[in-house]
């Protein structure tokens, strides 16, 4: 599969771990009162997940043992964990932007530093 079509399917398939990762983020906040920095590191878990699941088997039809591919994804994630909640402190505690809003920045740039690194080094042989 080439990388244009890859990307496309990458960001399809992770619409469905955004939408775990959003749902958690706003339930967290919005009933329990959960502070966004810390909410949002939750439903970036739960996103990184499905993300595996769909990614390994759809996007980059990966045959590595999940022993490597799932360590190599979890350090991955792990970094654009971190880069995530650096955006959403950032623009949640030191520019008092909405949280959603930041969370939305935020993804867009993880979404690019997660498919590069992922296209070339987690699922490649």
């Amino acid at each position: 599969m080439n990388t244009t079509r890859q990307f496309f399917y990458f960001t399809g398939l992770g619409a469905i771990g955004t939408a775990g990762h959003y749902a958690t983020l706003i339930v967290l906040v919005q009933l329990w009162q959960v502070d966004p920095v810390i909410a949002t590191t939750f439903g970036f878990i739960i996103g990184a997940v499905i993300n595996y699941i769909l990614n390994y088997h759809i996007t980059f039809q990966s045959d590595k043992r999940h022993v490597e591919a799932l360590s190599k994804f979890l350090l991955v994630a792990t970094m654009g964990a971190g880069i995530n909640g650096c955006i959403m402190f950032v623009g949640v505690d030191r520019l008092e932007i909405h949280y959603l809003l930041a969370q939305i920045i935020a993804t867009g740039i993880v979404l690019g530093w997660n498919f590069l690194v992922n296209k070339i080094w987690t699922f490649t042989d």
